[in-house]
């Protein structure tokens, strides 16, 4: 679910930073009295998301504009489909018209590229997740999209899990070293968080369950043959992760091999954005 305040607080900053003291077009040009009404037009094939951010930025405009959602969020739309109409003053409308459409337009682009991930597996019980390659201050947006798309969030940020990557490790000295001083850190600090490690190769994974006490190991960049080799040899004592360069067209030999998680930057860091516009309904 989005965060309702972390919501108020984007669009606010949103809209001053594309409305300012006022949208000098509409104003200019249409009567302050005059009602309107307009229709989401999908251009696109792919999944509905952001139905909710479009109507707290509708509301944030004016609270007395009106959505009739056609549409339900996550629903498979096509070239053509009309998501949904908006109804109220014509000025208010067209104010909010962009940013709508910047929002639901990633939003869907993301949704869509997860789903074809998450399809791409189907069958087996690996899970597609993201990671933390998003857009600045639109994170919260982007993992909710993802869900959206049929996929699960990793961690959220920095501070809600522990992942020791390569440069970690390198920069402690090695792995043991580094899962010893986490365990002493959180203790210390009294903290109750997962521990994820990264490993680059099978003797990363042994030294990791020779040490223990971490929750989930990455087997970054192997084969699906290598991952397979070493999610046997992790025999469910920790949660698996395969990541690092898996596209569409091999995600499946990674899901194949048992592992639990599959992560794909390229589902926030890359992905095309839906075409929607925001059409005036003149009768």
């Amino acid at each position: 679910m989005i965060n309702q305040e972390e919501l108020n607080q984007f669009i606010a900053l949103a809209l001053q930073e594309d409305v300012r003291e006022g949208d000098h077009s509409s104003l200019a040009s249409i009567d302050k009295n005059a009602q309107g009404k307009a229709r989401l037009l999908v251009k696109d094939n792919g999944i509905l998301c952001g139905l909710d951010v479009a109507k707290a930025i509708f509301n944030a405009v004016d609270a007395d504009l009106k959505m009739d959602i056609h549409i339900q969020e996550g629903s498979a739309i096509k070239y053509g489909d009309i998501a949904f109409h908006v109804e109220g003053s014509a000025i208010s409308i067209l104010t909010a018209e962009r940013l709508v459409l910047n929002c639901m337009q990633r939003m869907c682009g993301i949704a869509t590229k997860t789903n074809e991930y998450v399809k791409a597996i189907e069958g087996t019980t690996a899970k597609v997740i993201d990671t933390r390659k998003t857009t600045p201050n639109l994170r919260f947006l982007e993992k909710y999209a993802v869900t959206v798309g049929g996929g699960f969030n990793h961690r959220f940020g920095l501070y809600d899990m522990i992942m020791l990557k390569d440069n970690h490790i390198d920069f402690c000295g090695g792995i043991t070293k580094a899962i010893k001083k986490v365990q002493a850190y959180l203790q210390a600090n009294n903290l109750d968080l997962r521990i994820e490690v990264e490993t680059r190769k099978i003797e990363d994974v042994q030294e990791i369950l020779s040490c223990g006490g971490i929750h989930r190991i990455m087997l970054d960049n192997y084969t699906p043959e290598k991952v397979r080799e070493a999610v046997g040899l992790i025999n469910k004592q920790y949660e698996t992760e395969a990541s690092g360069g898996i596209t569409l067209d091999t995600i499946r030999s990674y899901a194949e091999t048992d592992v639990d998680f599959i992560s794909v930057g390229a589902l926030t860091h890359s992905v095309r954005s839906l075409d929607l516009s925001l059409k005036a309904d003149i009768h």
